[in-house]
């Protein structure tokens, strides 16, 4: 039987897109009483990036297959695997409906290599809400922006 983790991860980024632009993520997770936080920042960044490098960095210290619920407040990242993005992406060449290149795809390939390793819910939290786990993973990324910047 797979070992039951939950995740909660957040990126933001500040001068979202521009040259100057810092951006950061936070995520922490739980395994029965052990909980642990990871946060990184990055400079020249976009928030989707780090929404997605939050997600596949937790994922990635999983040491075995796990059962996850992967909490996020990224319509972007939650979106994509439920409503089935992902698979379309892919059936059509990494096009969007639009017929424009998927950005990001190299991570989001990282995602899928994931999802084919562990068995992942994704499940859509409202950001700066009242949810105390989301709220850490914003504040982890606002530190690690504030780490980033001064590097």
């Amino acid at each position: 039987m797979k070992k039951e983790v939950i995740i909660y991860t957040d990126g933001g980024c500040r001068g979202n897109g521009n040259e100057e632009a810092v951006g950061g993520y936070g995520a922490v997770l739980i395994y029965k009483d052990t909980i642990r936080t990871i946060k990184k920042g990055f400079n020249k960044t976009t928030n989707n990036i780090m929404e997605l490098t939050a997600a596949i960095d937790a994922l990635s210290l999983l040491k075995e297959p796990c059962k996850v619920k992967l909490y996020s407040d990224s319509a972007y990242l939650v979106n994509a695997f439920n409503n089935k993005w992902v698979q379309k992406w892919q059936i059509n060449g990494w096009k969007t409906a639009n017929k424009e290149p998927v950005k990001n795809k190299e991570l989001w390939e990282k995602l899928i290599e994931l999802s084919k390793i562990h068995d992942i819910e994704f499940i859509k939290v409202k950001g700066h809400a009242d949810d105390e786990l989301n709220n850490l993973c914003d504040k982890l990324a606002n530190e690690a922006m504030d780490e980033a910047k001064k590097v």
